[in-house]
């Protein structure tokens, strides 16, 4: 497998960064995770808009626009032979002196990766599981996508391995939040629910499309704060994640949810199906 580091196109065995790197030595560092569908990274400006919010607020001076990365992306596809992916771009701070740095970073560290994904996956129904460990607040004002990630591992090992299950994140105040790699929304009478952006949460990609869907179908949509029992009362609950779409669940406790025969998953999966090998924002819709 090749990957992208720093100008060069090699194989992930030898790739290497330095041990001065301030994304590894303090965690300056954001990232995006996105899908290609037929060599078409969806999405693919929204992830570049958020990525370059991160490394503005991080100090770092870099900014990417669509024919750089689609350069990139375009060569990986041709030397891995993956079409149909998940791909990681990931920009750290860059070479350091030992101690915080208050000067801006003008070295970045950048590595793009793919990994292979079938072209169309199954709707893969999950267990929903709210997990004991609060969520953590964001390091500023908004949640970055950033190396900070050990609340997310800490809630994965609370559950475990299976893959057939996603952590619920509460916060401290007890709110409902977001999932471990996830964003949450459920529906109650035929309204889509969604926590608030105040409770800290990562303002997903795939999040911002389904609010933006459910505006344009004329769903009415609530984002507020929520406690855990708001669930007990929910008729369907999925998740949403660039990587994984939307994930309906079909279990939270001892109670069972239709799953990928919710009425509103229904909508909203085909609605996204219909624009994933073309659609580079959401401002397209």
């Amino acid at each position: 497998m090749y990957i992208y580091v720093n100008g060069q196109y090699i194989r992930k065995e030898e790739a290497v960064i330095s041990p001065f790197d301030h994304g590894y030595l303090y965690g300056l560092g954001v990232f995006e995770t996105f899908r290609t569908y037929k060599c078409h990274p969806f999405l693919l400006d929204d992830h570049l808009e958020r990525l370059n919010k991160g490394l503005q607020e991080l100090g770092i001076m870099k900014e990417f626009h669509r024919n750089e990365v689609m350069e990139i992306i375009g060569r990986l596809v041709e030397l891995n032979g993956l079409p149909d992916s998940y791909i990681r771009f990931n920009v750290s701070a860059g070479i350091g002196e030992i101690g915080l740095q208050t000067a801006p970073y003008d070295g970045p560290t950048i590595i793009m990766f793919q990994k292979s994904l079938a072209p169309t996956q199954p709707n893969q129904e999950k267990e929903a599981v709210i997990v004991s460990i609060p969520r953590n607040t964001p390091e500023t004002i908004h949640r970055l996508k950033s190396h900070h990630f050990f609340n997310n591992v800490a809630a994965k090992r609370e559950i475990g391995s299976d893959t057939q299950k996603e952590g619920i994140f509460l916060t401290k105040e007890g709110f409902l939040a977001e999932g471990i790699t996830s964003n949450l929304f459920w529906v109650q009478d035929d309204v889509l629910y969604t926590p608030s952006l105040e409770t800290g949460i990562l303002n997903g990609i795939t999040r911002k499309w389904l609010i933006t869907m459910a505006k344009r179908l004329g769903i009415n949509l609530q984002e507020d704060l929520f406690s855990a029992s708001a669930l007990n009362v929910a008729q369907e609950i999925f998740f949403t994640n660039s990587i994984q779409e939307i994930v309906p669940v079909y279990k939270l406790g001892k109670k069972l949810f239709p799953g990928k025969e919710g009425k509103l998953y229904q909508k909203f999966h085909k609605e996204y199906k219909k624009c994933v090998n073309t659609h580079w924002s959401i401002e397209g819709l």
